[in-house]
């Protein structure tokens, strides 16, 4: 049982909270005291283990009690510090997010999906980048995973077996790419993919390029593996052309290739290497769509402000990232021995967005 001179008490020693707030310690010693767990525990007339648990894994005490702990908290000002909380759980309730290139519009959705998921819970995102080099990847996730819960890699360019040896380490969710023995969070590319082809087709196109992507990434090479089973199913050749950097530059690059083809409409892996590919084309006084039809995957923010607007092959990016922190989440809490209530994950179809960069092919002759 705890008493009131104990809670005084501890109140003004030196907790564990303050020795990772340094700043806690200056505001004691100015004779201002932060408040600590026990001061929020005297005033929701609660124990201070009952607080812990109110406020580092909600929903595992009485609604009431629970309710009355937030109040307490957020009357005495009361802030949970995650460097803290690590010391005596081993916990930091971080989540580290590494992406192959933050400078893809193509991470943004996933970012903020992923950061929705993780404050629920209240958990910290913590972000790093592998700038589309296997290498650095391995190096960040070597020097990010001590200091987080659970990390997820969002188009990793790491090996199968790095991945793996990585997920012996730490909870691990690979996104875009699948692993065995990995958890992974993949949006389904049949459905989108379908819906393009035979969007081309009706238009009148029986030949098609891919440009593809980086040699490395798992996406990629899926896109380009569900073209090559269907369009010929659709009476229409295919060919690949790469591989690329998944940027502008990247689909500047393959114009030279693209137009030496002979194809009328062509699928770029991402659609910053389509909008590259389509300025490139333009630059040089070729028609999009009349000379060549482009359509490109992922469907991210800027893709309709290209002239004209970009066809793509959506995937619902947003969801993916929740559901990959969602989960991470679910291995933490088995990790650490927690009943985990059973993921409700929603379908991951990709879908076509029809807009202007599609059209009928030039006739000939």
């Amino acid at each position: 049982m705890w008493h009131d001179a104990e809670t005084q008490e501890a109140s003004h020693n030196v907790t564990s909270e303050d020795f990772a707030d340094p700043a806690a310690v200056r505001r004691r010693r100015r004779g201002t005291p932060a408040p600590t767990i026990y001061d929020v525990a005297r005033v929701a007339g609660v124990n201070p283990s009952t607080v812990s648990r109110a406020l580092n894994k909600p929903g595992r005490i009485n609604a009431k009690t629970e309710q009355r702990i937030q109040e307490a908290a957020k009357q005495l000002d009361y802030r949970i510090n995650p460097m803290a909380r690590a010391l005596p759980t081993g916990r930091a309730n971080t989540i580290g997010l590494m992406l192959a290139d933050i400078t893809n519009p193509m991470f943004f959705t996933i970012v903020r999906g992923a950061e929705r998921a993780a404050s629920e819970r209240g958990y910290t995102l913590l972000l790093a980048e592998s700038q589309e080099s296997g290498e650095r990847e391995a190096e960040g996730a070597q020097r990010l995973a001590p200091s987080v819960d659970a990390l997820v890699l969002v188009a990793t360019r790491l090996g199968d077996d790095q991945i793996r040896d990585l997920a012996e380490w730490k909870p691990l969710v690979v996104v875009n790419r699948e692993v065995g023995g990995v958890d992974a969070i993949v949006p389904e590319v049949g459905p989108g993919i379908d819906e393009a082809l035979a969007h081309v087709a009706a238009l009148g196109h029986t030949s098609v390029a891919y440009v593809s992507g980086p040699t490395g990434s798992w996406m990629n090479r899926a896109r380009w593996d569900a073209l090559l089973d269907r369009a010929p199913k659709l009476g229409m050749t295919v060919v690949e052309i790469g591989p690329g950097v998944p940027t502008l530059e990247g689909g500047r690059d393959a114009v030279t290739r693209v137009l030496a083809s002979g194809v009328s409409a062509v699928f770029a892996y991402n659609d910053l290497m389509a909008i590259g590919l389509m300025r490139q084309i333009q630059s040089q006084g070729i028609d999009v769509p009349g000379r060549l039809s482009i359509i490109g995957f992922d469907d991210i923010f800027g893709s309709d402000f290209t002239s004209p607007p970009l066809t793509t092959v959506r995937a619902p990016l947003g969801l993916v990232g929740e559901q990959a922190v969602r989960r991470a989440l679910s291995l933490i809490d088995e990790d650490l021995s927690v009943p985990v209530a059973e993921l409700t994950e929603e379908p991951l179809p990709t879908e076509l967005v029809v807009r202007g960069s599609t059209g009928p092919p030039l006739a000939i002759g």
